[in-house]
């Protein structure tokens, strides 16, 4: 007979033989940028030091304390990404529903339905501007043959409603890759739960309550993860649509932090916002899964 301990040390053994080569690449990849920017950021190397580094400790992070422009820049971002990735996923859960029941033509749709998530974002973002430019846009076109406005509504040039058409352009543009997410969830939750349910008197919305969402949950903690990450370090959409005008209302912190480099030449406090952002977005993410986590727990238990 076989030693089970035996049996399951061997396997534990060759999963790390196996694992250990990636997690090395991903400490390379994911882990020397951030030390390489914690380094950075405790030196000053801007234009008053000639782009010479000199050691400053923490003054970096001193100065961020009252930087007022980068906790505005925060704010925004913190409103896009949050904005966004809640109608992303009710829009993303609602079209997963409408894609998974058979219709004629249903493969056609579901192949269709991506297309906006595979263009490039900023040719998403080019057109999304022309879309709402305050003169030759086709939304005050369609407002004014209508009636609803008598002059042109400038979108990009309102600090509101900037942060709307960037906001609805994300939205637009992201939605079907959540979708795609839920709707291989969806397929791999048996047909006959709902049957067995439906003969105990269940209602639609008791199916969807209580079989659907909690089993459902697992890929929707994976999608809105992956898009509350992206959308919080999103530069390219607003960088075309806006560049993060009117005033600042629409700026994100990727795109100070580019200000801060490229444009205004600080190097060592540019790093200094790349390391607290990593660490304000690990924040955010494991409180976000914490919730979810225990909002897991409650609908399991309660089913």
């Amino acid at each position: 007979m076989f030693n089970t301990k035996t049996i399951r040390g061997r396997e534990q053994r060759t999963a790390w033989i196996l694992i250990v080569p990636a997690l090395l690449m991903l400490l390379f990849v994911f882990g020397y940028p951030i030390l390489r920017a914690f380094w950075l950021s405790l030196f000053t190397q801007n234009l008053g030091t000639r782009l010479q580094p000199v050691f400053s400790g923490f003054d970096n992070y001193s100065r961020m304390a009252g930087d007022g422009r980068f906790w505005q820049s925060f704010w925004v971002t913190i409103i896009f990404t949050v904005s966004s990735v809640v109608l992303e996923l009710i829009l993303g859960l609602a079209i997963a529903l409408i894609l998974n029941q058979k219709f004629f033509g249903r493969g056609l749709v579901r192949t269709s339905a991506i297309i906006p998530w595979a263009l490039p974002t900023a040719l998403i973002g080019l057109a999304w501007a022309w879309i709402f430019n305050d003169q030759f846009g086709i939304v005050n076109d369609i407002l004014l043959r209508l009636g609803i406005i008598n002059t042109g509504i400038n979108w990009l040039g309102d600090p509101t409603l900037a942060m709307f058409a960037v906001i609805f352009a994300d939205v637009w543009k992201t939605t079907p890759f959540i979708s795609i997410l839920l709707l291989a969830g969806l397929q791999s939750i048996s047909p006959d739960l709902y049957e067995a349910h439906s003969i105990d008197g269940a209602t639609p919305w008791q199916n969807f309550r209580q079989i659907t969402l909690p089993l459902l949950l697992p890929q929707i903690l994976i999608a809105m993860l992956f898009r509350f990450a992206q959308a919080f370090g999103v530069f390219d959409l607003i960088q075309v649509m806006t560049g993060g005008g009117p005033g600042g209302a629409t700026e994100v912190v990727s795109l100070y932090i580019y200000s801060t480099v490229m444009r205004y030449l600080d190097f060592g406090y540019g790093a200094a916002l790349v390391v607290v952002t990593f660490l304000l977005l690990i924040l955010a993410v494991a409180i976000a899964s914490l919730l979810l986590n225990k909002l897991r727990a409650r609908t399991s238990g309660t089913t």
